[in-house]
């Protein structure tokens, strides 16, 4: 896995991801469970983008796909949620 920036603004981030054909994004939202209005809107760009969102304070997580329903990440730790990521994308890789 390659992180290719960090992006703080929305706008940006819908750029960032078009320019970067990004696979995975990792959001962190606003509101606990909150979900991001970004999502649905990068999701339409790119159906194949996997989104984890991660609460700043770190006790949530969620994970975003196109066409499915958000699933939670029971355990918000960084092997917790690239474990989901992996899953998601197909990856059986430890």
């Amino acid at each position: 896995m390659i992180v290719v920036g960090e992006v703080p603004d929305p706008l940006q981030l819908l750029r960032a991801s078009i320019q970067t054909m990004a696979d995975v994004i990792i959001i962190t939202p606003l509101r606990v469970n909150g979900e991001p209005k970004i999502c649905h809107l990068l999701l339409v760009e790119n159906p194949t983008l996997i989104i984890v969102t991660h609460a700043p304070e770190g006790e949530s997580a969620y994970l975003y796909q196109a066409d499915r329903e958000r699933q939670h990440i029971e355990e918000s730790s960084g092997q917790s949620i690239l474990n989901a990521i992996r899953k998601a994308c197909g990856c059986n890789l430890s």
